[in-house]
């Protein structure tokens, strides 16, 4: 007989755990000592291995109680019935992880304003997907398609749509700054270098797409995350400057070749 203090030693389960099973009738000891201490026989201790074997398994004590008691159990439903749960609660599980990623995402778009971010999520969220996908492909040819699969996304954990996401916060926090700051600038030339490096030669569909972005009825039927005219505005100011500075510094190249 094992004394239920080593029984916890051997097995890294707590005094308090073995006795809360004695008491629900999980587990009960074989026998005890004479000052009261629970004492453990080597079934005991087999018994205590299939407990936690199908406690892993994400059974609740009262199933294990009811399947370790019940010789006529029927093992084979009940684990076919416990696997449907799993895969249930990890597409469950799977879901919270994307929205607590598209919140992370949002909150960084904001340059750090989570109620705003909250209730922009809140506004996608109650959009009807069916109705997105069909305005999507009344907008968008079969390339475009292809080409709008390649954007961002605030679900995303890729490193392209984690880099739009810190540029686009990064753009929001310097909106009161002049946009010919050089930081400001800065930011709008590794937007281009990405949208060079992603849609290369494709400059009809990012025109296209920005005069979308640019409508908020045309951004919300597609299932854009909303960004306020402000700053849509602001960064065409900055992207403006930006393709002026370009061409007069080409220009003054020009004249140097000369």
């Amino acid at each position: 007989m094992i004394h239920i203090k080593e029984v916890a030693k051997q097995t890294k389960i707590t005094v308090r755990t073995l006795r809360y099973y004695d008491q629900i009738g999980l587990l009960t000891a074989t026998s005890k000592t004479e000052g009261g201490h629970r004492l453990y026989s080597d079934e005991d201790l087999k018994k205590l291995q299939q407990i936690h074997f199908l406690k892993g398994m994400g059974y609740s004590l009262q199933d294990i109680k009811s399947m370790l008691s019940d010789s006529k159990w029927n093992w084979s439903i009940s684990l076919k019935s416990q696997l449907v749960y799993i895969i249930e609660e990890q597409e469950r599980l799977k879901s919270m992880e994307s929205s607590l990623r598209e919140l992370i995402n949002s909150i960084a778009v904001e340059g750090g304003d989570d109620h705003l971010a909250i209730q922009n999520l809140i506004q996608l969220s109650n959009q009807n997907k069916t109705r997105l996908q069909t305005f999507r492909e009344s907008m968008f040819n079969n390339n475009e398609l292809e080409l709008w699969s390649r954007l961002p996304k605030m679900k995303g954990e890729d490193p392209d749509s984690m880099e739009w996401i810190a540029l686009l916060g990064q753009i929001k926090r310097h909106i009161t700054d002049d946009p010919a700051s050089t930081k400001v600038q800065n930011i709008i030339r590794r937007m281009l270098e990405k949208q060079k490096e992603e849609f290369k030669g494709e400059d009809e569909f990012v025109d296209k797409l920005w005069a979308i972005r640019k409508s908020e009825s045309q951004s919300e039927k597609l299932g854009l995350y909303p960004i306020e005219k402000e700053v849509l505005d602001y960064m065409e100011r900055a992207y403006e400057i930006h393709i002026s500075i370009m061409n007069s510094s080409a220009s003054k190249e020009e004249y140097c070749e000369r």
